[in-house]
């Protein structure tokens, strides 16, 4: 099938983030979008304004005639009613991935790859290439504040695209440059184990690259690409393209780069952490090689707003800071609360974390719960369960048991907003990938009436 054939296609799932930001770019090309999601939410309700035709019941008697193709996510159960019904009556059928390897194969790709952190490289990477004159596309697996969207259209010859290691989709892709930021173990269920993890993924996913292509590894997990043709290193004070002198000034994270092609000294990232300053290195990489000038390169990393629920500041008062973060994975809960620590010094940290899947919990108890002994007070809500079943005996105070920290608790969703309200809170962090992303206005609006309430005279 050739996709400028397609007049009329159908999403399975697409209010998922990597599913709406295909739908984005077909609708923009004139093709006539239906689909079906769970639930409603702001994403969709974008999608419907836009012109797209959403429903959220699984029932074939929505699906419209003159299908030509339909899209649909690994996270759609093998039961649904309507994918159930396109197989039966012949339908050509895609997953996602397998659509995004046909748009790329078609345009010059820049592929960032990660267990964590490949949302917010992938964001500023086409935020520093569009600023620097490079008019790419980009495919993203979270809402760039730069663009207020998780799709970009651009009219030029390159794409930028969130390469996603679950359920081996990122191999349908063939980048000319890539980077990978992280291999932590994740996604067990369906690589068995971190050689698992790297052999069939990551390692099978740097063999993609084209011929003459290069990709950048984080500094320190080079030795896992041994024999592989382009691989060069990032990182901070390591690799072949290395930043250092990392240090805080005005709220902003300050740093020097040094690579084979010179130096920059004093570039200012608007993100905090150290592992932002380690993404932008990679994209600093990215955009030398494609002749982007210093001072487009400066303009970009200062003016990066980042991505939705990577670090987002929802409220900030003389007295509390509230931040929110997407993670879910013990690194980027360790990330997140690392760059609280060093944004805020000496600051008291309260963190409300949901936990991600009950397999996920099972896996990386342990290091779940020696990463939140790093706040100071630690709420724990109920697992998301997302696509899984329950698993006996893990739950949240399962991961409360294992903690050290004597400041810690359980809440609901119910009960949290009304259970932060009654404390005295400095610096605030939700975090987590599951539905706590619906507490977070309620949180904000909570913490403004506090403020109100104590600027009113006595």
């Amino acid at each position: 099938m050739h996709l400028n054939d397609i007049k009329k296609l159908y999403f399975i799932g697409i209010g998922g983030i990597g599913m709406s930001a295909l739908a984005r770019y077909f609708n923009g090309l004139g093709v006539e979008i239906h689909g079906y999601d769970k639930t409603e939410t702001p994403l969709t309700k974008n999608l419907v304004a836009e012109g797209m035709q959403v429903h959220y019941t699984d029932d074939p008697l929505h699906i419209p005639d003159g299908v030509d193709l339909v899209v649909y996510t690994p996270a759609v159960p093998a039961d649904h009613l309507e994918l159930k019904y396109f197989r039966e009556k012949g339908y050509p059928v895609m997953k996602r991935a397998e659509v995004l390897g046909l748009i790329s194969r078609g345009r010059k790709t820049v592929a960032v790859a990660g267990t964590h952190g490949k949302t917010t490289t992938s964001s500023l990477a086409a935020h520093v290439l569009r600023t620097g004159g490079v008019d790419c596309s980009a495919f993203l697996g979270g809402i760039a504040g730069n663009f207020g969207s998780n799709f970009v259209n651009g009219a030029g010859e390159w794409v930028v695209a969130e390469a996603d290691e679950y359920d081996r989709s990122f191999l349908q892709l063939s980048p000319d440059l890539a980077v990978i930021t992280s291999i932590d173990p994740d996604h067990l269920d369906i690589y068995g184990d971190r050689d698992g993890l790297l052999e069939t993924g990551f390692r099978a996913f740097a063999g993609k690259l084209k011929p003459g292509g290069k990709i950048w590894v984080r500094s320190g997990l080079e030795g896992e690409f041994l024999g592989l043709h382009g691989v060069l290193t990032y990182g901070v004070e390591s690799g072949e393209y290395m930043s250092s002198a990392v240090r805080v000034e005005d709220g902003f994270f300050v740093f020097d780069f040094e690579g084979p092609n010179g130096k920059m000294t004093g570039l200012r990232l608007s993100q905090p952490g150290r592992h932002n300053v380690e993404n932008a290195t990679s994209v600093i990489a990215i955009a030398l090689e494609l002749g982007i000038s210093e001072g487009a390169i400066r303009e970009a990393l200062a003016g990066f707003k980042g991505v939705q629920r990577r670090f987002e500041v929802i409220f900030r008062s003389d007295k509390t800071v509230y931040v929110d973060d997407y993670a879910h994975h013990p690194a980027e809960l360790e990330a997140t609360i690392s760059a609280a620590r060093q944004l805020f010094p000496g600051r008291k940290l309260t963190g409300v974390f949901q936990p991600h899947l009950y397999t996920r919990t099972r896996d990386f108890a342990d290091e779940f719960s020696a990463a939140l002994d790093k706040l100071d007070e630690t709420i724990l809500l109920d697992i998301y369960p997302a696509r899984e079943e329950p698993i006996e005996g893990v739950d949240a105070a399962m991961l409360m048991r294992k903690m050290k920290s004597a400041a810690k608790s359980l809440e609901t969703r119910e009960s949290l907003v009304g259970a932060l309200a009654g404390k005295d809170l400095d610096i605030v962090l939700t975090m987590g990938a599951g539905n706590i992303d619906t507490l977070v206005k309620p949180i904000g609006a909570m913490l403004e009436q506090k403020q109100r309430n104590n600027e009113q005279p006595a």
